[in-house]
């Protein structure tokens, strides 16, 4: 079948001991590039068409079976495809993986959404399309799982056009026995009369996106008008983003990959089209001279960091300003921090300085050398030892940073403890490899409760982090209950004495120090008051006595957390000429404390955070529900802004005890059928109900 000015890939150059590969491309100049990312919801077809599109351009290269695997990490491959490179990215479409998802975003310059043709469009997806639409990417659309039962290509035109505004079939698929055998171009092919209302639709959006004003019209009054006229504009439209194909494909059968490649080579956009992100000095002072072309300063960033048994790190980079070298000095810059507002662990901000080490381009598991790479491309780098994630890699003397993408905090703790002894003194390099490589994970060691907590976007991604331990690094983990930081406080007013008097031979200890202590409100800390007369206490150990106290209220009186919101009044006390020290106030004051702490006048404060959670509105009624459940206090809810125009969607401010949000990002997935996000801070401590404490402590 035609397509949207198809093209046949040329012969292909192969590399010595590998029929089935060709060599590296290796594009002079950024028009010879097209960069492509695969985006959809898990289960979509994204791999198997992947897997497709390569075997079309590349010999040997086999398709998959067709069976669905969910992929967690971006995979690239890079190829010859007619008169053009392409560098094709495939992405995982389940949430949990975000961080890939955004990887593939930003080292491409077109999108093409794979929606199955018998499932509805969600909202996770069209929420992704108006992302790609704020930055002008431009995009198609494939339809697959059209040999299903209840696949309907038309209907899933229709529901496009809903979804995504401006969408138009441009092939129609051909059905046989309950498989695509073939498509039909809506412009180019042999139609029949079951295309003709489609075939006019397309039309009409290709003239109302023409630049000849006199089209319109021309059409209007039964002038035939030329299909490369058409071609042409529709060409224009796809590269400009503001048409968007929609495809029927079938990877197992093959139909419609040639007509996709084709849209590819021919309409989607060169990198020079697609505008840069927003580029400053280390500073965040400007930096001029910044284009996509050879000549120009070197900008690129790293977009995704493995690590290769064999050749160690591995830096997947998309160039966009200059040319990256083998061999030459570059400068490594990583800000991260001061973008999201706040430091973010794992990912201190750094300035370094290194060689870029071999070069080589993507193809799956496969890495082919090259000796450079130009603005435009993307290649992937060994050996860079300073560059994480997100970095960006520039000239030494012209050091820029790359505002990096838009990414979800992590927001689902787990514990993990070592398996043995062995596992334990491995865990710590492990782990840090892996934060600089996964900007959506991070890690925090928690003294308070003395686990380690990786932040993670949620259970598939915890799946994943503790295989690659094992894997990768040979560390073996366990995952325990994530535990909250709890304190302790003072409920009532209560006055005792400690005495330390021992006499063993020589000096011996002698202190006693009568205190008060009364509860103060949240947040006010701790407190210490002298209202000693006469001498009682000498001035000397009166510091020991507070000492002696701040010490001992941060191990915690009951269950060892620490004690806050109390004041601490010193009233009187004896002393002895000899036997007195620092050392022995400071235990009678801590002896004191001990005395009064009991069930009746102390109590447990557990962390309350404060929650923003955008949901749509259809699920809104069952999120309240669902924050009542968890002991949530709802402070009030607001239209949710840069969501689109027609709305349909609220943010819900609440408060919610922390305890009760370990496992809220599965949860609120779950309820809200994967449309709601939430973001959270630490608030302040408050009253534990007696329940929850027996819940929690076990007693």
């Amino acid at each position: 079948m035609t397509t949207v000015g198809q093209e046949k890939g040329g012969v292909m150059a192969k590399m010595p001991g590998r029929s089935d590969l060709p060599a590296a491309p290796n594009p002079a100049s950024p028009q010879d590039i097209r960069n492509v990312v695969l985006v959809g919801p898990g289960g979509a077809g994204k791999t198997a068409l992947f897997e497709a599109l390569v075997a079309a351009r590349v010999a040997g290269q086999r398709t998959g079976t067709g069976e669905h695997v969910r992929t967690t990490s971006l995979t690239a491959a890079s190829f010859p495809s007619g008169p053009i490179t392409l560098n094709l990215l495939d992405t995982p479409g389940y949430p949990d993986f975000v961080g890939d998802l955004r990887a593939g975003l930003r080292a491409a310059d077109a999108a093409i959404f794979v929606v199955s043709g018998a499932d509805d469009i969600d909202r996770p997806v069209s929420l992704l399309w108006r992302e790609c639409a704020a930055v002008g990417m431009p995009r198609a659309v494939v339809v697959t799982h059209l040999d299903q039962p209840r696949a309907d290509f038309a209907t899933t035109v229709e529901t496009c056009r809903r979804t995504f505004g401006d969408a138009r079939a441009t092939h129609w698929p051909t059905i046989e026995s309950g498989s695509v055998t073939g498509v039909v171009g809506l412009l180019t092919g042999e139609t029949s009369e079951e295309h003709e209302d489609a075939r006019a639709a397309l039309i009409e959006s290709v003239i109302e996106e023409s630049e000849d004003a006199t089209l319109l019209d021309r059409y209007l009054e039964g002038e035939p008008i030329d299909t490369e006229s058409l071609l042409a504009d529709l060409r224009t439209a796809i590269a400009q983003g503001t048409f968007f194909p929609i495809v029927p494909v079938s990877p197992l059968t093959g139909a419609g990959v040639e007509e996709l490649l084709g849209i590819v080579e021919r309409a989607f956009p060169d990198p020079t089209l697609h505008p840069l992100p927003t580029i400053t000095s280390p500073a965040g002072g400007a930096v001029g001279g910044v284009a996509c072309d050879p000549s120009q300063p070197l900008v690129a960033e790293v977009v995704r960091t493995t690590t290769d048994p064999y050749v160690g790190r591995l830096s997947l980079v998309r160039v966009f300003s200059g040319t990256l070298r083998v061999d030459e000095p570059v400068h490594v810059s990583g800000h991260l921090g001061d973008f999201v507002g706040h430091e973010v662990a794992g990912h201190p901000a750094h300035d370094d300085d290194e060689r870029v080490g071999p070069l080589a381009s993507p193809f799956l598991e496969t890495h082919r050398p090259r000796g450079t790479a130009v603005a435009g491309d993307i290649a992937l780098v060994s050996k860079l030892t300073r560059a994480e994630t997100s970095d960006t890699l520039s000239s030494p003397d012209r050091p820029a940073v790359v505002a990096p993408w838009l990414l979800p905090e992590p927001q689902l703790p787990v514990a993990i403890r070592a398996a043995t002894k062995s596992d334990d003194d491995k865990l710590g390099g492990a782990l840090q490899r892996l934060v600089a490589e996964d900007v959506t994970m991070r890690m925090e060691h928690s003294t308070e409760t003395d686990q380690v907590v990786l932040w993670t976007m949620g259970q598939a991604h915890v799946d994943d982090l503790i295989g690659q331990l094992a894997d990768r690094y040979g560390v073996t983990v366990t995952a325990e209950p994530y535990r909250t930081s709890l304190r302790e406080t003072f409920v009532r007013r209560c006055s005792v004495q400690g005495r330390h008097v021992k006499q063993s031979g020589g000096h011996g200890q002698y202190a006693v120090c009568s205190i008060e202590i009364e509860p103060l409100p949240r947040g006010s800390g701790f407190e210490f008051v002298d209202k000693v007369v006469g001498g009682a206490v000498p001035r000397q150990f009166i510091p020991s006595v507070e000492k002696g106290a701040r010490l001992q209220l941060e191990k915690g009186l009951l269950t060892g957390h620490p004690v806050v919101d109390v004041r601490v009044t010193l009233t009187d006390g004896k002393a002895h000429s000899v036997d007195s020290s620092d050392v022995a106030f400071q235990t009678a004051a801590a002896l004191a404390l001990k005395e009064a702490a009991n069930a009746s006048t102390m109590a447990l404060l557990e962390p309350i955070d404060r929650v923003d959670i955008t949901i749509a509105d259809e699920y809104l009624g069952a999120v309240m529900s669902d924050l009542r459940g968890r002991r949530g206090q709802v402070l009030g809810t607001e239209p949710a802004d840069g969501m689109g125009p027609e709305g349909g969607w609220t943010v819900v401010h609440a408060e919610v005890p922390s305890a009760e949000l370990s496992r809220y990002p599965i949860d609120l997935r779950s309820v809200s059928h994967g449309t709601g996000s939430f973001v959270r801070e630490p608030l302040r401590h408050d009253l534990l109900p007696a329940d929850k404490a027996k819940e929690l402590l076990g007693t």
